[in-house]
């Protein structure tokens, strides 16, 4: 089936520079709006955009060119905004990378890249010095203390103050002679099955999320304010903390450091945003909070996103009934920037991701590439003028994922009765059991609404006769403590709920599960704890 509304962008120019619409438009008019509120300090429209202007003057003093890379490795603050507009307007290449990386792995995007520069945070410099002599294309360093302590020592040789060097720069830049067809900046691949890929995203795609999804889900005015727990360096966070609110001249909080629910809870209290962003982990989190002398006041709040992985059904109903908000479902990916599908506010259905957002179409088709009936179980596949327009440097991966206008999701979904999207995992997590398909995330939310379960993740391990069956590695809420018992009373809970054939064969119990920095569970990594 398919599934399509339509709408309009606005006409751009044949000239057009993204920090025009996000930036620029908001100096006259907005100068003295709040854009950015961060550990209790403002950032006004006026004050980015001179920011952003200085940044881009700074990268043009070090001789960084149209389409050179700059990577950005930086905790959530307004340092991340002016380097990643002041690259956009130079006519560089930003590209958010994740904070979390290991020096191999940034070593890799670094060189796959060709950066010639990097903004880093403070804390994170020892990851770059480690590599740094491996990646020679890397010809400057820039450090930035926004959001976090200064160094404690001088600076090695050859490393600049990013705070220095745009105090050294104009505050008035024009944007490049860009178009909006131009390469804007890259994001890489959250990496749960291998190295990342490098998503190339052009000048026209934050206005189109913004203007698709931004406004006819989120509904987002100048009076909102966005927080995204979700950090900005993924597409989800990008979005929800950068271009959504700065499209209509909004506010956004941000939260350089580690998430916890007393700090997240703390902000919405004090910060009082409109919309919070974040993933399902992170909700089960903030409901583990004790409810006995919760004192956060959560009355900002029109509603909650989420996205990264789907969100159970038993997440959805349980932090309804306890803070009265619906949290909005969606399915968005690195390759298309934002969320393409997604729950409704005032009609999400828990369980599902929702339906197609306005100026987007969705099809689940078959292994031959045939759309397929409601209710089946197929491949997702979406089109829309925010995807990607190539993997970098990854030709065969690019004509794999893009089918002319279709991009090809590698996720398995099902469309139900009342024609919402239903998660059945991803394409390489499907199990076949017993000759019939089993979705991890089906078997993950039935375990999920026992009341012992705090997170779980299922993948396939094979039994003694070398068949295919699920495993379930499961942790438990606090108070709770596993056993021979307890994992056979999960099992029996699961064949009550679903299909009995779809049981995990066997439950363990552990502290923590392998995740990527975002939320989504490694799956590869539990496939290497099961049985071979």
């Amino acid at each position: 089936m398919a599934a399509a509304v339509d709408i309009r962008l606005p006409e751009l120019p044949q000239r057009y520079n993204a920090a025009e619409t996000f930036i620029d438009e908001h100096r006259i008019g907005r100068a003295d709006r709040v854009a950015i509120r961060c550990q209790g300090r403002s950032v006004t429209y006026g004050e980015l955009g001179a920011s952003v202007d200085r940044a881009g003057n700074a990268f043009r003093d070090l001789g960084i060119d149209v389409e050179q890379r700059v990577v950005i490795l930086c905790v959530d603050s307004p340092a991340f905004v002016s380097a990643f507009f002041g690259a956009i307007k130079i006519g560089a290449i930003p590209i958010p990378a994740n904070t979390l990386l290991t020096p191999r792995d940034l070593r890799y995007i670094l060189t796959d890249s060709r950066a010639v520069a990097i903004v880093v945070s403070a804390p994170l410099l020892p990851k770059v010095l480690e590599v740094r002599a491996q990646v020679p294309r890397l010809r400057h360093v820039l450090v930035t203390t926004s959001g976090v302590p200064a160094p404690s020592e001088p600076l090695p040789a050859g490393v600049l103050l990013f705070e220095e060097a745009l105090a050294g720069a104009d505050d008035e830049l024009d944007p490049a002679d860009t178009t909006p067809d131009d390469a804007c900046f890259w994001l890489y691949s959250s990496g749960t099955t291998g190295f990342p890929k490098g998503a190339v995203h052009l000048q026209h795609d934050m206005i189109w999320c913004a203007d698709t999804y931004g406004r006819h889900v989120l509904g987002t005015t100048e009076d909102d304010r966005h927080f995204t727990v979700s950090p900005l360096f993924h597409a989800y966070g990008l979005g929800n903390g950068v271009f959504f609110p700065f499209r209509v001249g909004a506010s956004a909080v941000y939260k350089p450091e580690r998430a916890t629910p007393d700090l997240v809870y703390g902000l919405i209290t004090s910060e009082r945003p409109t919309i919070l962003f974040t993933a399902p982990t992170f909700y089960a989190a903030l409901l583990a909070y004790p409810e006995e002398g919760f004192g956060h006041d959560l009355s900002s709040l029109r509603f909650c996103v989420s996205a990264g992985e789907a969100l159970p059904k038993a997440l959805f109903d349980a932090w309804k009934r306890r803070f009265g908000l619906e949290i909005l479902d969606g399915i968005g990916s690195t390759e298309m920037l934002h969320i393409f599908i997604s729950n409704f506010p005032g009609r999400a259905k828990g369980g599902t991701s929702g339906t197609v957002v306005p100026g987007y179409q969705a099809k689940i088709a078959d292994e031959d590439e045939r759309s397929i009936a409601p209710g089946e179980t197929g491949n997702l596949w979406v089109s829309g003028d925010s995807a990607f327009a190539y993997y970098w440097n990854k030709h065969e991966k690019t004509r794999q994922t893009i089918r002319g206008e279709w991009v090809v999701t590698g996720d398995k979904y099902h469309v139900d009765a009342d024609g919402h999207f239903v998660y059945e995992g991803r394409s390489d997590d499907m199990l076949k059991v017993s000759g019939q398909w089993v979705s991890p995330a089906e078997v993950e939310a039935a375990l999920m609404e026992h009341p012992a379960v705090l997170e779980c993740g299922v993948v396939g391990a094979k039994d003694a006769d070398g068949l295919v069956k699920p495993k379930a590695f499961v942790i438990l809420k606090a108070g709770r403590t596993g056993g021979d018992t307890l994992a056979e009373e999960l099992k029996a809970f699961v064949k009550g709920r679903i299909t009995p054939y779809k049981y995990p064969r066997w439950i363990e119990f552990v502290s923590e599960l392998p995740k990527t920095s975002t939320g989504k569970i490694q799956r590869y990594k539990l496939r290497e704890l099961a049985p071979a």
